[in-house]
């Protein structure tokens, strides 16, 4: 039986291209959105060798425009929205991230309601769920959100926050939309199909080159396992309208990351950063430092985060923090990323 025509947003992303993989794989035809179709050489080339790759078509659309979005919807029954406005990828903080960040996710929902498109699943952010949950007696789950005012809250995870609660409140509004189902992500490590990476790998990036950096507690979570948690919130029939948690099953620190390429990675052992910066210190900077204020939220927040909703209602398992964060290192030194700026 054919199956149905699946839209992928950013397909040359980092999670995308792993989406693109798996679906692929699996025999979905896909129809994938870039900004620019010079990008499609290089995302075969990456793809070379995948199931079912003549299945894969590119279509070129921008999250700030609404140009092309209603033909690229048509015949499509799934929509995988996982591109962010480039600038919010790059880490620009402003209220004009902010806002984008939100008309781009209604531009998404907007077009597949007229489209009768039937489920669109979106990347979202652990940021927009625990980031204000500091009562270390009860984990994390599906039912919490962060608070948009909440201090330390960075302007990129505020933005992710944003964005999801307006597709929420689209959807609440609009009795045609599509079902919604949102994926919330912790910080992605993991094999890149490519050279292309999120600015997670900075947290691995920044002890690999000797930069000083405070002693950081932190979800990771293995892209191909975001990838796997998003395919199975797109097709399993109790997903619908609902929110997911995609972390790693325990959290990892900046020592235990810096102790694990030690011992897994012995030779790049010389170039780790050589000391972390003490609590204390984040503590008395966060009144003076935004960036330091950010680390002291990361540092006192609750990183008891429940995945059991996915595990039981997606039959989802992940791979541990320390495989996610050494195939991130690995990926790191084959693309040869440690020494480009950031």
């Amino acid at each position: 039986m054919t199956k149905p025509l699946v839209l992928v947003t950013g397909g040359n992303g980092f999670l995308a291209l792993h989406i693109i993989k798996q679906l692929l794989t699996a025999g979905y035809p896909l129809r994938a959105t870039l900004r620019s179709l010079d990008k499609v050489p290089a995302i075969q080339a990456t793809l070379d060798g995948t199931a079912n790759l003549s299945q894969l078509s590119f279509v070129t659309l921008n999250l700030n425009q609404d140009t092309g979005w209603a033909e690229a919807m048509t015949g499509v029954t799934y929509v995988m929205s996982v591109a962010a406005p480039v600038f919010v990828n790059q880490g620009k903080a402003s209220e004009e991230v902010m806002n984008a960040a939100k008309v781009g996710t209604l531009r998404v929902l907007k077009a597949a309601t007229a489209a009768g498109v039937k489920r669109v699943v979106m990347t979202a952010n652990l940021g927009a769920v625990g980031f204000s949950c500091f009562d270390h007696q009860h984990p994390v789950t599906e039912a919490d959100w962060t608070d948009p005012k909440q201090p330390g809250l960075s302007e990129y995870e505020k933005s992710k926050l944003v964005a999801e609660q307006a597709g929420w409140d689209y959807v609440k509004e609009h009795a045609d939309s599509p079902e919604f189902t949102t994926v919330n992500a912790g910080a992605m490590l993991g094999p890149a199909l490519n050279d292309h990476v999120t600015g997670s790998f900075n947290l691995v990036k920044r002890l690999l080159t000797g930069q000083v950096m405070p002693n950081l507690i932190v979800n990771v979570v293995d892209v191909r396992d975001v990838a796997t948690m998003e395919v199975q919130a797109m097709i399993v029939p109790e997903a619908a309208n609902q929110r997911f948690l995609a972390v790693a099953p325990t959290a990892i620190s900046m020592r235990a990351i810096k102790q694990l390429i030690q011992q897994e990675r012995p030779q790049l052992a010389a170039g780790l950063t050589k000391h972390l910066l003490p609590d204390w210190f984040v503590r008395g900077g966060s009144v003076v430092s935004s960036q330091l204020k950010e680390s002291n939220l990361m540092m006192q927040l609750n990183h008891d985060v429940s995945t059991t909703k996915a595990q039981t209602m997606l039959d989802w398992q992940s791979h541990s923090a320390k495989v996610a964060v050494l195939a991130a290192t690995d990926t790191l030194v084959k693309a040869q990323l440690l020494s480009k700026r950031n």
